[in-house]
């Protein structure tokens, strides 16, 4: 009988489990449940005295060892400067990042606190405010920062991200043909940028509801900094507020929210006016982005979630709209 390798596996919550609490020193009798199962996959978990942790396991030839300890030694530092942020954990010898030898190679592993609270779609202004705050003086600790992760730029988040979405979508498709317009016209908007007015440095670039926990008296706790790297600040900013527009669809209850989280940031940093003037096309350019990461790692998706149809409707009710409200082209 042939065995065939395998492209992407899914480690049994089970084994885990007692890995999780041999190498941890955890209590026994711990629980372990797969949360989600996407480009890195999440566990869940529990120990008898009710403590709950996260356990993430990074996709084969996702991250690097050397991005992963990046990535934690900027979450150690915000954990020093009292940021609300999950933080990786050490095992009883020490470490932080784990070897699995999963069927398709070697993945990494790392324990991370839970954030308590729950995921919030929508939640009152005053949080909103809150989360502003936050990640301002995220940003006034990362300012100048250098990570050793990958740099966001044009290349990287519209030229090879729209090189990796035309496999998915039919060259002739409408879609297909605003895309590649509209990836000129953006590449044109952040070559004419004035790199000198833009605050530089560390970015967390997934700051949306999906990756924060907030409690019945309105803490917030960020989490999962998988693609953090170094860029303009401003990305930050622009990402939060798309996913502003996408959440709600309340035109009034949209703008408050939306002034509440600009003033909570600038309660501690301000938003200087080019900053202002990119924060519309820096959010096309996420979307496009993150469509790319999709299409990088269809083995990680579903196909009834990544196919044509969920393409052209994503560019056509989320991208295409969100370009035609906000940019200003030449």
């Amino acid at each position: 009988m042939h065995t065939f390798p395998v492209v992407s596996s899914i480690i049994s919550p089970n084994h885990l489990a007692q890995f999780v609490q041999d190498a941890y020193g955890l209590n026994t009798s711990i629980t372990c449940k797969l949360l989600k199962a996407g480009v890195n996959h999440s566990y869940l978990i529990n120990d008898q005295d009710r403590q709950k942790y996260i356990f993430r396991v990074y996709s084969f030839g996702w991250r690097t060892r050397l991005e992963i300890e990046e990535e934690l030694r900027l979450l150690d530092l915000l954990k020093n400067n009292q940021i609300p942020a999950s933080y990786a954990l050490p095992d009883t010898s020490g470490i932080y990042i784990q070897e699995i030898h999963a069927p398709e190679g070697m993945r990494y592993g790392v324990l991370f606190t839970y954030a308590d609270g729950e995921k919030l779609l929508n939640f009152p202004a005053n949080i909103h405010y809150s989360i502003g705050r936050t990640m301002a003086e995220i940003h006034r600790l990362t300012e100048h920062l250098p990570l050793e992760r990958t740099t966001y730029t044009a290349e990287l988040m519209l030229q090879r991200s729209v090189e990796q979405i035309k496999n998915f979508l039919p060259a002739n498709s409408d879609e297909m043909q605003w895309m590649l317009s509209a990836r000129e016209e953006l590449i044109k908007l952040w070559a004419g940028a004035n790199d000198s007015q833009l605050r530089k440095g560390a970015v967390h670039m997934d700051i949306w509801f999906d990756n924060m926990n907030i409690t019945a008296d309105g803490k917030v706790t960020l989490f999962d900094f998988d693609f953090c790297g170094n860029g303009w600040l401003c990305l930050d900013i622009a990402y939060y507020i798309l996913q502003l527009y996408s959440t709600e669809k309340v035109e009034e209850e949209r703008n408050e929210k939306l002034n509440s989280f600009l003033a909570g940031y600038e309660s501690i940093s301000p938003i200087n006016a080019e900053e202002r003037r990119l924060i519309p096309m820096l959010g096309v350019s996420m979307y496009i982005f993150y469509l790319g990461v999709q299409c990088e790692r269809f083995e990680n998706w579903s196909n009834v979630f990544l196919n044509e149809t969920h393409l052209k409707r994503f560019i056509n009710l989320l991208v295409k709209k969100y370009f035609d409200d906000h940019v200003i082209t030449s």
